[in-house]
C-alpha cells in the first residue's frame, strides 16, 4: 500500500495519529525522568536546552539516515531526480525555528516548572492553535458549531487544570505560560510543515528541520552551561535514545498524516496527548490523581468526540450534496 493510500485510509490515519500522540505523551514523564537521571535542576534552563538540543539533533540524524536509505531504494526503481524547490534553505530554517527551536525552548522550561500531568494537559492546546493557524493561513478550515463546541470543551480542560487543588483560585505560573507558548508554536509549526510538505519529502524535511533546530538549542544552552555539562550512564543514554526516537517517529507520522488530510479532520487527535501523558505520568512518576485532573481529562476527551462527530457530519453533508449535484 502506498503512503498516500495508508495515511488517507480511516484505519491508517487513526493508527498513525494515535501512535504519534502516544509517543508524544510518553515524552512528558520521560523528560522529567531524564532531568532526575542527569541532575538537571528546575532552574537550570541552559542545561535543559542543551539536553533538548541533543535529543533533536540525534532525532534529525536518525531521520536523515532513514530518508537517505528510502530515497536510494526509490531511485533504484525510478531514477528520475526531482528538482529542489526555490529558497530551500530559508524554508527549512523557518520551519526549524518554529516547530523545533521555539516550541521546545518554551516546552522544556515549562515542564521543569510544572508537573507531568499538568504539562500534558496544557500542551493539548496545540490542537486549538493548529486549527486557528490553519484558518488564518488557508481560509478553508471553517469553524462549524460542532467544532466550536469541541474546542470550547477542550479549552475548558486546559483552563481547569490550572486551578489550585485546594480551591477555585486560578494559578497560572511562568511554567504554564511557557507550555501554552510551546503549544502555540507547535500548532503553527504543524500547519507550516503541512504547507512545506507539498514541495519537500516529509522525511527529508522533518529530519533537517529537527537537526537544525536541535543544534540551535545546543548553541543557546551551551552559552552558559557548556557543550557537555552532563555525566552520562547507561540509563541516561538509553533515555536520550528513546526521546530522540519518539521525536523522529512522532513528527514523521504526524507530518505524514497532516500532509494527506485536512487540518480539521486530524487535529482532534492531539487531544490524546494529554490523555496519554497523564496516564503515563501517573504510572511512571507516581503523580497523584485528583478531581481537577479527572475533570480536565473528561473535558478534553469530550472535545475529541464532539469534533470527531462534527467532521463526520460535515463529510456526510458534502457527499450528499455531490450526489444530488450529480443527479
Amino acid at each position: 500500500m502506498k503512503a498516500q493510500q495508508w495515511f488517507t485510509h480511516p484505519v491508517g490515519m487513526t493508527v498513525s495519529a494515535v501512535l504519534a500522540t502516544l509517543l508524544w505523551g510518553s515524552a512528558m514523564p520521560a523528560i522529567k525522568i531524564g532531568y532526575e537521571e542527569l541532575g538537571i535542576a528546575s532552574q537550570a534552563t541552559h542545561e535543559q536546552w542543551v539536553f533538548a538540543g541533543y535529543r533533536f539533533l540525534l532525532a534529525g540524524f536518525m531521520l536523515m539516515l532513514f530518508a537517505a536509505c528510502v530515497n536510494r531504494a526509490a531511485r533504484l526503481g525510478n531514477p528520475t531526480i526531482r528538482p529542489k524547490p526555490r529558497r530551500t534553505g530559508w524554508r527549512v530554517a523557518r520551519l526549524a525555528v518554529i516547530q523545533t527551536f521555539l516550541q521546545y525552548l518554551c516546552f522544556y522550561i515549562g515542564l521543569s516548572l510544572s508537573t507531568g500531568m499538568k504539562g500534558a494537559i496544557i500542551t493539548g492546546a496545540t490542537c486549538f492553535f493548529q486549527m486557528v493557524v490553519a484558518r488564518l493561513m488557508d481560509g478553508n478550515e471553517s469553524f462549524t458549531p460542532g467544532k466550536t463546541l469541541g474546542l470550547c470543551l477542550g479549552f475548558a480542560g486546559v483552563i481547569i487544570v490550572t486551578l489550585n487543588q485546594g480551591g477555585m483560585a486560578m494559578s497560572l505560573g511562568i511554567g504554564d505560560v511557557c507550555l501554552i507558548l510551546s503549544a502555540l508554536f507547535g500548532g503553527w509549526g504543524n500547519v507550516l510543515a503541512r504547507h512545506e510538505a507539498r514541495d519537500f519529502p516529509v522525511l527529508w524535511l522533518t529530519g533537517r528541520q529537527m537537526a537544525l533546530g536541535g543544534f540551535g538549542l545546543i548553541v543557546i544552552g551551551a552559552w552558559r552551561a557548556g557543550w557537555a555539562p552532563f555525566h552520562w550512564d547507561t540509563a541516561s543514554v538509553m533515555l536520550l535514545l528513546y526521546l530522540a526516537f519518539l521525536s523522529a517517529a512522532g513528527f514523521s507520522l504526524w507530518n505524514m498524516v497532516m500532509k494527506y488530510n485536512s487540518v480539521g479532520k486530524v487535529s482532534m487527535f492531539l487531544f490524546l496527548i494529554p490523555v496519554f501523558g497523564v496516564l503515563l505520568s501517573a504510572w511512571l512518576l507516581g503523580e497523584a490523581w485528583n478531581e481537577w485532573t479527572l475533570a480536565a481529562l473528561g473535558l478534553v476527551v469530550a472535545g475529541i468526540l464532539v469534533v470527531n462527530r462534527s467532521a463526520v457530519a460535515k463529510q456526510r453533508e458534502v457527499t450528499i450534496h455531490q450526489a444530488d449535484k450529480a443527479c
